[in-house]
């Protein structure tokens, strides 16, 4: 099955135009999380675009082109039930040799432990101290939702038929001609009949 025509991206504005706040389905490329505290602000994140963006039944940008986010907001699970915490948000997409500016955020937090804190403290406050809440995760390929930051003018390319190359119909060749039979040479009668010698 051919692949899907994608239209081009140009600078100047023109009729065709994919609006500023168009929805993009987005993923991540990778897994995030807080244990080991290997997470800082500003640490970019790779992301991919999940489903293909279209403009009058045409791709505009493609399933699978890579995307950017950053790490807007770190905070690694500690005592009295603290849990983990990651903030970030998209940057922008590449489609078709264009960067393209997105807006959007998502983040994810492990679970507190209160509960546990709140009893530890009513009994043995040491014990509170030493409880822990969760590291916070986003798994690989976690939907992201992202938006369009601007508008994008694009072109497209006019539809070309599809040709086809249908093989040129072969000479048929004539069965080869029986050869000819020659003619039987006719046998002349070599005595004169006239000279027939009759018995007496």
């Amino acid at each position: 099955m051919p692949a899907a025509p994608v239209a081009t991206i140009i600078a100047s504005p023109g009729g065709n135009v994919l609006r500023a706040g168009t929805q993009i389905a987005l993923r991540t490329a990778e897994p995030l999380t807080t244990e080991g505290k290997l997470l800082r602000i500003g640490q970019r994140v790779q992301l991919e675009v999940a489903e293909a963006v279209l403009l009058n039944n045409q791709v505009i940008i493609p399933a699978g082109s890579p995307a950017v986010g950053e790490i807007t907001e770190v905070r690694n699970k500690g005592m009295w039930g603290k849990s983990g915490r990651i903030n970030a948000r998209v940057l922008y997409v590449r489609a078709n040799g264009t960067q393209i500016r997105l807006t959007g955020q998502f983040d994810d937090k492990g679970k507190t432990g209160t509960a546990g804190v709140v009893a530890a403290i009513a009994f043995i406050p040491i014990a509170g101290f030493v409880t822990t809440g969760t590291s916070a995760k986003i798994p690989l390929g976690a939907p992201v939702t992202g938006f369009l930051d601007e508008d994008i003018s694009v072109a497209f390319a006019p539809t070309q038929p599809t040709t086809i190359a249908v093989p040129a119909p072969q000479p048929v060749q004539a069965a080869p001609a029986a050869p000819a039979t020659p003619p039987k040479p006719t046998t002349a009668a070599l005595v004169d009949p006239s000279l027939e010698i009759k018995p007496r």
